[in-house]
């Protein structure tokens, strides 16, 4: 388990290198910052993260929309749109390199064969055009310069892999002949085509039923045991990653606002809002009350408020919360115990998590 804390340092476990002796985590960011410059002003869409993983592991990257958790997984992949973005300072390090030191080819060779993403829409992801067989086959075509029969053979051994019923059948239909539910597994497929040691998978059931939701969540889990990948899952839901997440970082307005383990932090909150994203889930104890909801909206990030970005929203809020950033300091039990691999962003998450 590793612990995040706002000055980028990381305690990890060790994580295998196939052909070497690196020991360190799989992905560490440190200080991330990313801006876009506009006509109406700079927003700073993500300011100071700091997180890792190790192969095995799975990191759950929360927040409402605009937070910037596929703003900090675009910059770890490269595929920010620069202009407008810009990666003013920070460091992203893939086993032990600065991937923002390497050359455009030197990225591109990581992206795909170490590290790939999985996008939140499948249907625009994939070209309607082109069967799902020859897209999965692009693959190994480019990568490994397997025939056209060679790649379409490893096609549909990946749509089996990722449960895809009769797929030697289905291998050359087109991706509007798909369900949702089947297109979000061709997108896993994909990712999975070159045995990447990381997955970024960036609101992979959006738009999905809660059925299918399970489905593909499970498989994911599954893949992950039997590749030993390291995984990132971004996503708006806490419902989503109770069951399959190691450890969570909770982002607002740029920043990362909490981290804890899974498990910890739905027991015993450290921060306002992770609080009220946890209040916001529906129960089913709770049948016939009005469901919680978070006051406000997210801040404009052309003016992001001073002090705490979420004080405008905050039912604790006070003068200090105004007036100063706090930063995302270890959380201790009353006796001063720190709670391992917990940290909160809060003046008062002493108030929180003991309240």
């Amino acid at each position: 388990m590793s612990i995040i804390d706002n000055t980028g340092k990381t305690a990890t476990v060790p994580a295998p290198r196939d052909g070497d002796d690196y020991n360190g985590p799989l992905l560490e960011v440190r200080d991330l910052h990313v801006e876009f410059h506009t006509r109406d002003g700079v927003a700073k869409a993500v300011n100071g993260v700091n997180y890792s993983v190790n192969a095995g592991e799975t990191l759950a990257v929360l927040g409402e929309s605009g937070s910037g958790k596929s703003v900090t997984a675009q910059a770890i992949m490269g595929i920010l749109d620069m202009p407008p973005g810009k990666i003013p300072q920070g460091e992203i390090f893939f086993r032990g390199e600065d991937m923002l030191k390497m050359s455009y080819e030197e990225r591109r060779k990581i992206r795909g064969r170490k590290i790939a993403m999985i996008f939140q829409d499948a249907l625009s992801s994939l070209n309607p055009v082109l069967t799902v067989g020859y897209q999965l086959g692009e693959m190994y075509r480019v990568h490994h310069g397997l025939s056209k029969k060679e790649a379409k053979a490893k096609a549909i051994e990946l749509m089996d892999k990722v449960k895809i019923p009769a797929a030697a059948a289905r291998v050359n239909d087109y991706p509007h002949q798909f369900s949702g539910g089947m297109r979000q597994r061709i997108m896993i497929a994909m990712a999975l085509a070159l045995e990447p040691d990381l997955i970024i998978a960036d609101e992979p059931t959006t738009a999905l039923d809660v059925t299918v939701q399970a489905q593909v969540m499970d498989l994911l889990a599954e893949l992950q045991r039997e590749y030993n990948m390291g995984l990132i899952l971004i996503t708006h839901d806490l419902g989503v990653v109770a069951d399959v997440a190691d450890k969570i970082a909770v982002m607002y307005a740029g920043r990362i606002v909490e981290t804890a383990p899974v498990h910890e932090l739905y027991k015993r909150p450290a921060h306002p809002y992770t609080r009220g994203l946890l209040d916001s889930i529906p129960r089913l104890d709770q049948k016939g009350q009005e469901l919680y909801a978070i006051k406000g909206l997210p801040p404009n990030l052309l003016r992001v408020p001073t002090g705490c970005a979420f004080n405008p929203r905050c039912p604790k809020a006070e003068d200090i919360c105004r007036t100063e950033i706090p930063a995302l300091a270890p959380v201790a039990e009353q006796d001063g115990t720190e709670l391992p691999g917990r940290g909160s962003a809060c003046h008062f998450w002493k108030e929180t998590i003991h309240g």
